[in-house]
């Protein structure tokens, strides 16, 4: 499949956490379109393990769907520190942990029809719990679950947040499946 060519770029709209943008682009048929989407320096999800093999999730209202939602610690990347830095500060500021070994699992793309953004996700273990220091416009109640009470949640529509199903899929398939059928 070929690329599309770029003919130009406009920012519509822009935020402390993301832009709207306008491309111009050329189709396969020569003509020219128009491409919306979002772009952000990208986020983190954050699956906090304990040594008794619980997993610490934030429990927090969501705005936009007028409805709780329990999810991994996370949020956006701050270019100045970088995506590791990004995820032990969400860690630390919403779930109040910091963590002795935290390690990359994987990434995805959250809407990929819609932003470019890149959601990477870290495994975090060897907790210390401290104080959480939440953003003014965020309130977190902390949960602890076992792998099986997650995925009954996730059955049940209780956990619907889609970075943390996509985040989870990466600990689930590629490290406890993984253990469990010796691959």
């Amino acid at each position: 499949m070929e690329k599309y060519s770029l003919v130009s770029t406009k920012i519509i709209s822009q935020n402390p956490y993301w832009s709207y943008k306008l491309d111009k682009y050329v189709l396969p048929d020569l003509s020219e379109g128009d491409y919306h989407y979002v772009e952000t320096p990208g986020s983190v999800m954050v699956i906090p393990k304990t040594n008794d093999d619980k997993f610490i999730m934030v429990k927090q209202f969501r705005y936009l769907n007028q409805k709780v939602s329990i999810e991994f610690p996370g949020g956006g990347i701050k270019p100045q520190i970088g995506e590791l830095q990004s995820a032990i500060n969400e860690l630390s500021e919403e779930a109040g942990i910091s963590s002795n070994s935290i390690t990359k699992v994987g990434e995805f793309n959250p809407f990929n029809g819609v932003t470019n953004e890149i959601c990477n996700v870290y495994l975090a273990q060897e907790l210390q719990f401290h104080h959480a220091n939440p953003d003014n416009s965020e309130e977190f109640d902390i949960v602890r679950l076992d792998a099986e009470q997650i995925n009954e949640l996730i059955k049940t529509n209780e956990i619907w947040d889609g970075m943390t199903l996509a985040s989870w899929s990466f600990y689930y398939f590629n490290i406890l499946w993984s253990k469990q059928n010796d691959i």
